[in-house]
């Protein structure tokens, strides 16, 4: 079982996140933000990757920590389950389309973070979740998780819709990364024998 928990304690939240990379979809998710939690519900149920997340921030000063703290966590407890990474298929990519929107992520596990962000948003918040915080919650994963991330709205105006596609398209383009490709018989994918560094 390729399985990661996460427990991350602070002065601003405590945080649990469980994951299998191995799993069905399913979820059990509470941050206290709704629409973050549709979103990781989201992300959960289109990678079929296993998730628990309980997350106890401090909303009454804003929603920043909650975000940034809840990201970090699953991107550590995804590169947990991952351990060295031998055999996975590694790179993952997908075209998500969502009514009038379409959305390209594509990612390398890596081991080296990196985000590329074109995105946007036209309105200041969706549901009560600040937007500003989306790209910050995609650069926290890709920080601790060792992911070359690379995000991009090609067209959509509803922002919903827009958040929601390139969620949905951060799922299955990990779905697709994380899985085993019994070819590779455990090895490393890389040349250097090792990912990250």
């Amino acid at each position: 079982m390729r399985t990661g928990r996460i427990e991350r304690n602070t002065e601003e939240t405590k945080i649990l996140v469980e994951v299998n990379l191995d799993g069905s979809g399913s979820y059990d998710i509470a941050t206290g933000i709704g629409f973050l939690d549709h979103m990781v519900e989201q992300f959960s149920k289109h990678s079929l990757i296993d998730v628990t997340m309980k997350v106890d921030g401090d909303l009454h000063v804003d929603q920043h920590h909650t975000t940034e703290d809840s990201a970090l966590a699953l991107g550590q407890a995804l590169a947990q389950a991952l351990g060295d990474k031998g055999g996975i298929t590694r790179y993952g990519s997908a075209y998500s389309p969502m009514d009038e929107t379409l959305a390209r992520v594509a990612l390398d596990i890596s081991g080296r973070p990196y985000l590329v962000w074109k995105a946007g948003f036209s309105q200041e918040k969706l549901g009560e979740w600040d937007t500003e915080l989306i790209e910050h919650w995609f650069h926290s994963v890709a920080q601790t998780c060792g992911l070359t991330l690379h995000v991009e709205l090609l067209y959509g105006t509803n922002n919903h819709h827009i958040c929601e596609a390139i969620y949905k398209g951060f799922a299955r383009a990990m779905r697709i990364a994380c899985e085993v490709d019994p070819r590779k018989g455990g090895a490393i994918p890389s040349t250097k024998g090792q990912l990250g560094g």
